[in-house]
């Protein structure tokens, strides 16, 4: 397949076929938006099962995963730091620095010269752990888009992002879409 670029995002369709009278394109749209969504609920679902997998084989949660990835490779960081480099609210980040620190992969330090710095730094429990978990994506998946060429990567990459833009989703974190459903307590925070 050929991908077509206009300005920012990728298109999949020839440019001459944009010029389609509008009832065609709402046909079109109908399809289009019904292979859209069947699409983004597999995807939900695939990585619900995945995060189900992970906390039931290494007792954690993909949030927590995720920020033990970043610890282990960014090194020491400070709370809002870290929420930054995972695109996590602070609030989520607290809870899940909480849970972690309960399970001892994780320490909270506080700054010697400014005690309103508090950095958390992953143990050596928590290095373990990031060694021997498996991905975050799931291996098929991760094999599957790794062994393509970097131009389609970027291209399903960008297209994701513009489905996120279009929803109007960028401002939400990440972490709610990767724990599993019987994580999440009323309030839509992990427990």
């Amino acid at each position: 397949m050929k991908y077509y670029y206009k300005k920012d995002y990728v298109m999949t369709k020839r440019p001459e076929a944009l010029n389609t009278p509008p009832e065609a394109s709402d046909e079109f749209f109908e399809t289009c938006g019904l292979r859209v969504l069947k699409a983004i609920r597999r995807i939900i679902r695939a990585v619900d099962i995945h995060s189900r997998k992970l906390n039931n084989e290494f007792n954690i949660t993909a949030p927590q995963m995720i920020c033990l990835y970043a610890l282990a490779k960014g090194g020491q960081m400070t709370q809002s730091e870290l929420s930054k480099q995972v695109s996590m609210g602070t609030s989520s980040i607290n809870g899940v620095i909480d849970r972690l620190e309960k399970k001892e992969l994780v320490i909270r330090q506080r700054d010697t010269k400014d005690r309103r710095r508090v950095f958390v730094t992953v143990t050596d429990a928590g290095k373990e752990i990031t060694q021997s978990a498996p991905s975050l994506l799931q291996e098929r998946f991760s094999d599957a888009l790794r062994s393509l060429p970097e131009l389609e990567q970027a291209a399903i990459a960008l297209s994701l992002e513009r489905v996120v833009e279009l929803m109007e989703a960028e401002h939400l974190d990440a972490s709610p879409n990767l724990v599993p459903n019987s994580q999440i307590d009323d309030k839509g925070e992990q427990n």
